[in-house]
């Protein structure tokens, strides 16, 4: 089991309990690209092959409702079969 499925895993067994650090890991470990937020804002925008995700900066956990639509969105591009990183991504 790679370290991005036991990370996977982790985040699906207990969405209530995450940290940004490690679903930031997760994104950007499926191949999302990082946008900072710009002035003003706490919201970092996550983007792969069309699919956009925005996910705001919050400590020590994150809203529930943002690591689901993250899950949903991973689920959503394995069934679309693109994996990995790609030039396009």
């Amino acid at each position: 089991m790679t370290h991005r499925e036991k990370l996977l895993q982790k985040i699906r067994n207990n969405p209530r309990q995450v940290s940004f650090a490690d679903l930031d890991k997760l994104l950007l470990a499926s191949g999302f690209v990082r946008r900072a937020p710009r002035s003003g804002s706490s919201h970092f925008i996550y983007t792969r092959a069309g699919h956009v995700l925005s996910v705001p900066y919050k400590r020590p956990h994150l809203g529930q409702t943002y690591v689901k639509q993250a899950l949903q969105m991973l689920d959503l591009i394995e069934e679309e079969g693109i994996h990995g990183r790609t030039k396009d991504s």
